[in-house]
């Protein structure tokens, strides 16, 4: 399934010249001016073309500078309220739309955006326009349909027919959420992103925003989910959304929701989402795994509109990886990262680091303590960190964790989890506990202790080089959640820089369900 706007283009509008109309609010001999059509000859009157015009950076054809993307989108009130797609307007710097057919733009201004449902209204200068009423009612497999707009980048209207194929098709796509669409065959080509499907009656029935050209399958957000929300959209309010033009990517080492452009004053644009950023993680769940927004937008479904949530961003253009909070104020600030913070401390390739071929997820044995290790650490223990504790899970992971726990020649990581520790010690208690009860200090060069801190912990980390003689590093790391709850001991050796990518993986991926 392509995204309509995606297959074409972020493409430049050349507009020919046309027939000269009565007015660009439209208003023909078989329709009352500012009145509801019903018909579908009428339709026509109902319907705009949107230019888009911004600097957008697109996953396959990169940065687009001032370019014009090309929409449609229909009117739903006398007043010039207009629907059409939230890809098609969110994060243009400014839009040109044409009614009816008119050669003369008019100028519009965004009222509110739904980047899950895909859905936008913006309303137009000026009132008295004619407008589309909604279909009332169910929507019948086989019901003629037809769908109206201006593909292609042409200025000229144009209407296809074909029949409801499939009334309630899944809603789960790469740039959208919803609990269903509406599948039909009638063609629908990019440009035609936001227009109306209608009836033989000129009742709109669902919003076009995307087709399978290979299957000639088309789709249509349905009446349903617009009228779910209209009315927040028509009162300013943007609807899960943050503000971004996105869609999930999978870039090869990751997953996330690939930003194409930013609503300016928007919660992403405040704490310094860019084009071309990838949002990996939202409230630390990873996003897009299966190809979808779901996991995306059913995180904005769970909190309410300007609630802080954690945020982590991949830059692509420079690697880097950015995090924060929304709606804090705040800006990005770039991760903390061992393999950054290592680098001229560790060596490249040894025989027992080479060759990690990827990484799976790891638990102790309760399920409550997840963390992402290398597939080659496949000797794994998950008994509790202290026996006599309620909450107090851990997992130590190695290719041989004997080896790991009894000589230096073995990378590997425990990581432990203790309610109890967080209420009778603190970061540098626990630090010089594990300092003293595996002698590191007589065994390794101790380096310092160091601040650590992330959005979710912060702390410090103890560093010791050239462990047993071997040149070996040990961190061990202790850190706390904002609210105290529990405290985290990390301790992993390390023989090369490959195992610090390991901790930052680590600590970038897991998880304490408490």
């Amino acid at each position: 399934m392509n995204r309509s706007l995606r297959n074409t283009t972020i493409l430049t509008m050349f507009v020919g010249m046309l027939a000269f109309l009565l007015a660009a609010c439209g208003g023909g001999d078989d329709a009352e001016p500012g009145g509801p059509i019903d018909s579908l000859d009428d339709v026509q009157q109902a319907v705009v073309r949107i230019v888009a015009e911004g600097t957008f950076i697109d996953p396959e054809f990169g940065e687009q500078l001032n370019a014009a993307g090309g929409g449609s989108g229909f009117i739903i009130d006398q007043s010039g309220l207009v629907v059409t797609n939230s890809h098609v307007v969110t994060g243009a710097a400014l839009l040109r739309v044409y009614v009816g057919g008119s050669d003369r733009p008019l100028n519009a201004r965004i009222l509110g955006v739904s980047e899950c449902s895909d859905l936008a209204i913006i309303d137009l200068d000026g009132d008295g326009y004619p407008f589309l009423s909604l279909h009332e009612g169910p929507v019948q497999t086989g019901l003629s349909a037809f769908a109206a707009g201006f593909p292609l980048g042409d200025p000229e209207y144009t209407l296809t027919r074909g029949i409801v194929s499939k009334a309630r098709a899944d809603g789960e796509s790469e740039w959208a959420s919803v609990d269903y669409v509406m599948e039909h065959d009638a063609r629908i080509n990019p440009g035609n992103s936001g227009g109306p499907l209608v009836t033989e009656d000129g009742a709109v029935i669902g919003v076009n925003y995307a087709s399978s050209s290979g299957t000639n399958q088309y789709f249509a957000i349905s009446v349903e989910e617009l009228q779910r929300i209209s009315d927040r959209l028509i009162a300013d309010e943007d609807v899960t959304s943050i503000g971004v033009n996105g869609q999930a990517v999978n870039f090869g080492d990751g997953t996330g929701i690939w930003v194409s452009s930013v609503q300016s004053g928007s919660p992403a644009d405040v704490v310094g989402v860019e084009p071309g950023d990838i949002i990996t993680r939202l409230e630390d769940l990873q996003l897009s795994i299966d190809g979808t927004m779901r996991d995306y937008c059913d995180i904005l479904r769970t909190h309410a509109a300007g609630s802080v949530m954690s945020i982590e961003v991949l830059r692509y253009a420079t690697d880097q990886v950015l995090e924060g909070r929304l709606n804090t104020g705040t800006k990005l600030e770039q991760s903390f990262s061992f393999a950054t913070a290592l680098e001229s401390d560790l060596g490249g390739s040894a025989p027992s680091a080479r060759g990690y071929s990827g990484f799976h997820e790891v638990t102790d044995n309760s399920g409550v303590l997840i963390i992402e290790v290398p597939v080659e650490w496949s000797d794994v223990e998950g008994t509790p960190w202290f026996d006599d504790e309620p909450f107090a899970p851990s997992i130590t992971a190695a290719r041989d964790v004997d080896s790991y726990w009894n000589d230096w020649k073995e990378p590997g990581v425990f990581f432990g989890v203790s309610e109890e520790l967080a209420q009778f010690t603190d970061i540098a208690g626990l630090l010089d506990k594990v300092r003293t009860t595996l002698s590191l200090d007589t065994a390794c060069e101790f380096v310092g202790r160091f601040d650590y801190s992330d959005p979710r912990y912060a702390g410090q980390y103890d560093q010791f080089d050239n462990c047993g003689g071997e040149g070996v590093q040990y961190i061990s790391l202790a850190v706390l959640p904002e609210d105290g709850a529990f405290m985290i001991s990390v301790q992993i050796q390390l023989l090369t820089q490959q195992d610090a990518e390991v901790l930052d993986r680590i600590l970038a991926s897991f998880i304490v369900r408490n």
